[in-house]
């Protein structure tokens, strides 16, 4: 057990309005608000997969949000108003607060907007668009997803790369990635909970201290390898170290802008723990390829045929194309949470390629101390060295011990600066 020192009056102020934070946002469900009935899925599968499904602004009119919304966003405006007039414009802590109360006001003027478009046009604010770059002149992420996938297809044409089969239920993933978390966390059992679920899209869920999975799911010993690095050493470790933060609270809960950094830590991390593999990745570029083409027009019934081509059955081409369109209807802008998958990879891995280069290994742990933001990085390294924030006490092993990691991203770092399609045209003879 973590004991604490007793709080000055200034960790006070701010802890107070940290909690505050933590509890206006308690009741907002983004992923709740914007689902789809089972009856809609019910119907457009009885339908062979010809009728888009019946979803407008009444539809979502009739699943009120489970708050008042004017009431909600009141409430964080005057969070940030008690931000500024207790630490002042500039204080980094009450920065950083007073960003996450504008998202999350950005973030129920979405919801108020499910089944128009301004839901979509929201939603690329919070989550970005899949024609964003990196930086000018870089390709988009939409130009990553069509690279990856040209890659995946010449690794597929081989054929002897094909997954283990799918031999384990529901019951029995729960038990494997249940003992194998008791093992990575170094606790007592219980640190945390994986159990059987019905109501979810994915396959897995992440929570504060468990990790639901779908009852009906059926997994291979590498897809729980996978929830175990990704669900599990991220998702639930970085809540974990949220929470036990004694001033800072708000790290225990994330606003969009964290799910970008969250999701890209978790890609990195089964990258880096050897967790991730080709399938995995495909899944990935798919959703960011599907949510390109919704913003470039394309209906439900296009995205859904996009899958049905990519080999999905009826089932898996509507819940794949159900992420893209969810809070929004099936003829409108996507849903683009999705996108933080490889755009978070992408952002991350630059940053620790940047930290090792500039020799700043220590702001690489912080990222798990919380739901962290990556442009917050350097405050948080000063609230660390003021004692505001706590270092991660729940740490995977690459990043408990920085030594291969900084091998791998120097040798990254040279790589970078070598021509690939000159390689390619002098390993021509060879390969």
């Amino acid at each position: 057990m973590t004991i604490h020192k007793p709080l000055d009056g200034y960790q006070l102020i701010i802890r107070g309005l940290s909690d505050r934070l933590v509890e206006a946002q308690t009741p907002i469900r983004i992923l709740d608000a914007v689902k789809w009935d089972d009856g809609i899925r019910a119907e457009f599968l009885k339908g062979g997969g010809k009728v888009l499904p019946k979803v407008d602004r009444d539809y979502y009119l009739s699943r009120p949000l489970a708050f008042d919304a004017d009431a909600k966003k009141l409430e964080f405006q005057n969070i940030e108003r008690d931000i500024t007039r207790q630490l002042g414009q500039f204080n980094p802590v009450g920065q950083i607060m007073r960003r996450m109360c504008k998202e999350y006001r950005m973030v129920i003027r979405m919801l108020e907007a499910r089944g128009t478009p301004d839901f979509g046009l929201i939603s690329q604010e919070l989550y970005g668009a899949a024609s964003d770059a990196f930086h000018a002149g870089d390709p988009t992420l939409a130009d990553l997803g069509l690279m990856f996938s040209d890659f995946l297809n010449n690794i597929a044409l081989r054929g002897d790369l094909k997954d283990e089969p799918k031999t384990l239920n529901a019951e029995q993933a729960v038990s494997l990635l249940q003992s194998r978390l008791n093992t990575v966390f170094g606790e007592e059992e219980g640190t945390i909970r994986v159990f059987e679920s019905d109501g979810i899209l994915a396959d897995a869920a992440a929570g504060a201290d468990y990790i639901k999975i779908r009852s009906d799911a059926v997994f291979n010993e590498r897809d729980v390898r996978a929830l175990e690095v990704h669900e599990g050493l991220v998702h639930v470790g970085t809540t974990l170290n949220g929470q036990n933060q004694p001033i800072c609270t708000f790290l225990s809960k994330g606003p969009p802008s964290s799910t970008v950094t969250q999701e890209g830590l978790a890609i990195l991390m089964e990258v880096i723990a050897f967790a991730s593999y080709p399938t995995r990745l495909r899944k990935l570029t798919n959703r960011t390829r599907a949510i390109h083409m919704a913003e470039q027009g394309a209906d439900f019934l296009q995205v859904f045929e996009f899958y049905r081509d990519q080999g999905f059955s009826l089932e898996d081409s509507y819940g794949n194309a159900n992420r893209v369109f969810r809070g929004s209807t099936p003829d409108g802008l996507p849903f683009t949470k999705d996108l933080s998958y490889l755009k978070g990879f992408i952002l991350i891995y630059n940053y620790i390629q940047l930290a090792v280069r500039k020799g700043k290994l220590e702001q690489i742990p912080l990222l798990f101390c919380g739901k962290t933001t990556l442009e917050d990085m350097r405050t948080l390294r000063q609230l660390v060295d003021e004692g505001l924030v706590t270092p991660p006490k729940f740490l995977p092993p690459q990043f408990r011990d920085l030594n291969a990691l900084s091998a791998w991203m120097c040798f990254s770092n040279f790589l970078n600066h070598l021509s690939l399609d000159r390689i390619e045209a002098d390993y021509a003879n060879i390969l």
